[in-house]
């Protein structure tokens, strides 16, 4: 359709219903949609899937989830097969990104008064940096399965990260742009725009390519939209 696109309200339908749902413009977003995509919407491979992540207070001050604001779980519901979570079909894939701020940078929250302030001393000393833990159901199965790994090593720069990770980076700081967000930092359209470019890779489909267009479609915009807070990069 066109016109009045309501996300929220179809996002909700689809979560209660374990379904999908996509928002169709044009025919090259049908093709993608209704053809290449089918199988992968149409097959549950996985339900409920939960990820929980623990980062290491001897190096990780702080951290943020990027996005998923109204897809949390409680830390107790990782554990409880009775709550319902996401559902994964054949060939489907999901990035979760976190902001994060290393042991020994300036803090930006106030501490604890009340309770416990974790800090890197009282941390035990390993070179862990997270344990992440993943949970999932069989399509027809009632319990579900666990998968741990800790992740270890130093600190790497992005431009040394794969093609994958920079396209998903350059995507979500995109949508931080567009929403105004107070942690899209020094990020603007063009270093966006630069980053999602040279993380395109093979792109055989063109979607990466498309992506970038829009980025600079939206730069085209700015001085007509700048009114527009959901589109302006300054506050």
């Amino acid at each position: 359709g066109e016109g009045n696109y309501q996300d929220k309200k179809m996002e909700l339908l689809a979560d209660k219903g374990n379904g999908n749902y996509a928002y169709l413009d044009n025919l090259d977003e049908a093709r993608r949609v209704l053809v290449r995509q089918f199988g992968g919407t149409l097959f549950t491979l996985a339900k409920d899937v939960k990820l929980q992540v623990e980062f290491n207070p001897a190096r990780v001050r702080e951290y943020r989830l990027i996005g998923y604001e109204n897809r949390t779980l409680a830390a107790e519901d990782f554990n409880n097969d009775r709550k319902d979570a996401g559902e994964m079909g054949a060939g489907h894939t999901v990035t979760a990104l976190y902001e994060v701020v290393p042991v020994g940078a300036p803090t930006t929250v106030d501490k604890l008064k009340y309770q416990p302030n974790p800090s890197a001393q009282s941390a035990p000393a390993t070179t862990d940096l997270m344990t992440v833990k993943l949970r999932y159901k069989e399509p027809q199965g009632s319990a579900s399965r666990l998968f741990e790994r800790t992740l270890r090593g130093p600190a790497a720069p992005l431009e040394g990260a794969s093609e994958n990770l920079r396209f998903a980076a350059a995507v979500a700081q995109f949508g931080m742009l567009l929403r105004g967000s107070d942690y899209r930092g020094t990020a603007t359209l063009e270093t966006t725009a630069k980053l999602a470019d040279g993380a395109r890779g093979k792109d055989t489909e063109g979607y990466r390519a498309e992506l970038v267009r829009l980025i600079k479609l939206t730069v085209g915009l700015r001085p007509a939209a700048a009114q527009n807070s959901e589109f302006s990069t300054q506050k």
